[in-house]
């Protein structure tokens, strides 16, 4: 699958939209090869005013955000002035130049079987009414280029997902209704079909129905079977929204060397979590599997996942959403270029879901919805 070019604009006037350079897409006279990055910061200045300004250009696309479930928790909120009681609200947001949020929809391992699918759109529900009633501050988003468009607009782009595989109910009618409902991330574990034993055969099923509709595969916490199996199916790219490198904390939703290289070589997208757990209890632990991610996988296959209002500790100096600059000061510490920051807070999430696209358009092309069981496939 050839590998689409990212859309990374720089921040401007909305009136001036139609005029934003494209500093790294493909034009008739330069097709194959990218054009120069155009920097934005001035390197004389210190780091955290560098951040500052790379984040302004390029803001932070973040990968997994728990703040649906912990909403449910709260009689009254007003994310727009902002919230003390989560780390998450639309001030903090922009401080921390966030750009676009994927709002999870995982639920509590105790919810199984027909409850998950009603939870599942209890969530969705949510998210609506959350978006809908903060409409200075957030907006819903499907497409890449409706994410790009948000954030021209002076909100943050929330998407919906990852949800559980569970919240399918092992029917894809019910994945094609949550894609129409806006589900466009769905985790690829704790099912029948995608289990430590790997894909099964209706497991596949479901992944080419994922690529048929535009809906990403997260692997964050799949087995190494299914990962690989994932790779060798999928004709999109797959997503890891909350792992890091298993060679530097040995986590079991971190990934091994080995994984990071086949994800980065399928032109997947490893989603570093900014958690305690996972890499540690300093900015500087997540810098290092950042610049282990990068070593490994590529430039082009390393993002960005807060894991904020997930229920988990976080790093020191990384505690809440405003803190991006932080981490992006550490990495201009550490000689990452701007164009190499660019894509890793923004350039590749927009990659990903225009390839996502991209292939959906051409299966519905060749490829009726599937009827399929799990009963005919797996029974």
């Amino acid at each position: 699958m050839a590998d689409l070019q990212d859309e990374l604009h720089t921040t401007t006037e909305v009136g001036a939209l139609d005029e934003l350079p494209d500093p790294f897409a493909e034009t008739a006279e330069t097709a194959g090869t990218a054009r120069p990055y155009t920097p934005v910061s001035d390197p004389d200045t210190e780091p955290l005013e560098r951040a500052h300004a790379i984040l302004a250009a390029h803001p932070v696309a973040d990968g997994y955000s728990g703040l649906p479930w912990a909403l449910r928790h709260l009689s009254w909120y007003d994310l727009e002035l902002g919230e003390s009681s989560v780390d998450t609200d639309v001030p903090r947001l922009r401080e921390g130049h966030v750009g676009a949020l994927f709002w999870s929809l995982h639920l509590p391992e105790s919810i199984g079987g027909d409850r998950a699918v009603g939870a599942t759109l209890e969530q969705l529900d949510l998210v609506k009414t959350v978006v809908g009633a903060h409409p200075e501050g957030l907006r819903l988003a499907h497409t890449a280029g409706e994410t790009a468009d948000v954030r021209h607009c002076g909100r943050v782009a929330v998407l919906l997902g990852p949800a559980g595989a569970a919240a399918l109910g092992d029917s894809l009618g019910i994945l094609r209704s949550l894609h129409a409902l806006g589900l466009r991330v769905l985790t690829l574990s704790g099912a029948s079909w995608a289990s430590e034993a790997g894909l099964t055969r209706f497991g596949e099923e479901v992944l080419r129905e994922m690529n048929r509709l535009g809906v990403l595969a997260d692997l964050s916490g799949a087995s190494a079977d299914t990962v690989r199996r994932a790779i060798a199916v999928s004709k999109a790219p797959l997503l890891c929204t909350r792992s890091a490198a298993r060679s530097l904390r040995p986590h079991p939703a971190n990934l091994p060397d080995d994984l990071l290289a086949e994800l980065g070589a399928a032109n997947g997208l490893c989603m570093v979590p900014l958690t305690a757990e996972q890499t540690g209890p300093s900015v500087r632990d997540v810098a290092d599997h950042l610049d282990h991610v990068r070593a490994v996988a590529g430039p082009e296959c390393v993002g960005l996942s807060g894991t904020y209002d997930a229920g988990t500790a976080h790093p020191q100096d990384l505690t809440d959403a405003s803190c991006y600059p932080h981490l992006v000061a550490e990495l201009l510490r550490r000689d990452w270029s701007e164009s190499d920051i660019a894509l890793l807070t923004w350039g590749n999430v927009q990659r990903v879901l225009r390839s996502a696209d991209f292939t959906a358009r051409a299966a519905r092309e060749r490829r009726e919805p599937s009827t399929a069981k799990i009963s005919d496939l797996d029974g």
